[in-house]
């Protein structure tokens, strides 16, 4: 195709060096995109994005693409996006259905990967310069909870996800796939000290807000309205722990109906999201 940027290279052998960081997807020993491998032993740490619209998304993020590998039907439905001359000689290796399959250790339906570097890590401190809404996260270990969580936050204006103890990383492919590519979008980071990073957030004039079931705090409607909110979302089950709950201003429920005592941890961060744009406080 006349004009792409990326350099197409045709792959027939699944054992091709050259598609290595693609390799054994599901391969708990292989997979690039864990950091650290089973036993301690360092993995590759890539980032994968999966499909069309992910892999549109981390081009258009700060997440530089490196390699791609699809058929020739996501080929043509990139070519737009591979004109960008950032991926000025990128190789998009083309292969066919069944030899992707065999790189990758499974019939991938989306039929299209984007593979990149970790870019340099992004402080809290940077995020919070413009931020007025954030999501903050303790304990959240569920990769689709977390890809979920993202995926809210882009679509209800959130302006990044802070990330406590206990959480699992937000650039597994799980997490990235689940987000539709929000998480290489919606900036984040990690506090350094858990909750003591907190006080960073209530310098700068932030109201703490933890997510609660009791049946004691105030309705989320009452908790939203000032201008810099912080939500607080803790684990599926045992919630927040006491020590971060302590280190908020405020505990807002969600008023729940038909003996209901909570939702789903994604689900609950959207509500409080809607709670704030509803409010009309976030600004634009």
């Amino acid at each position: 195709m006349p004009g792409l940027a990326v350099e197409v290279i045709d792959i027939d052998d699944p054992q091709d060096p050259r598609v290595e960081d693609f390799r054994d997807l599901n391969s708990v020993d292989r997979r690039p995109d864990l950091p650290v491998l089973p036993g301690g032993r360092p993995g590759r740490g890539l980032v994968i994005a999966e499909g069309v619209l992910v892999a549109q998304r981390m081009i258009a993020s700060r997440f530089s693409a490196h390699a791609f590998l699809g058929v020739d039907k996501r080929l043509e439905e990139l070519d737009d996006d591979l004109r960008d001359p950032s991926l000025s000689g990128v190789p998009f290796f083309r292969a066919s259905a069944e030899v992707m399959a065999e790189i990758v250790g499974f019939h991938l339906n989306r039929g299209v990967l984007a593979v990149a570097r970790r870019p340099e890590v992004l402080s809290v401190s940077d995020i919070l310069e413009t931020a007025r809404t954030v999501a903050i996260l303790e304990g959240v270990n569920d990769h689709e909870n977390i890809g979920s969580i993202f995926r809210n936050a882009a679509g209800l204006g959130v302006d990044a996800v802070l990330f406590g103890q206990g959480c699992a990383d937000p650039l597994y492919r799980r997490c990235v796939r689940v987000s539709m590519g929000h998480a290489l979008l919606v900036p984040f980071a990690k506090f350094d000290e858990w909750p003591r990073g907190l006080d960073e957030l209530r310098s700068r004039d932030f109201r703490l807000v933890s997510m609660t079931p009791d049946p004691d705090a105030v309705t989320l409607a009452e908790a939203v309205d000032a201008e810099k909110v912080g939500f607080l979302v803790g684990a599926e089950g045992p919630g927040l722990t006491a020590s971060a709950m302590a280190a908020t201003d405020v505990k807002a429920r969600i008023p729940m109906s038909r003996g209901t005592d909570s939702l789903n941890v994604a689900t609950a961060a959207a509500v409080a999201f809607y709670e704030r744009v509803r409010s009309g406080t976030m600004g634009e």
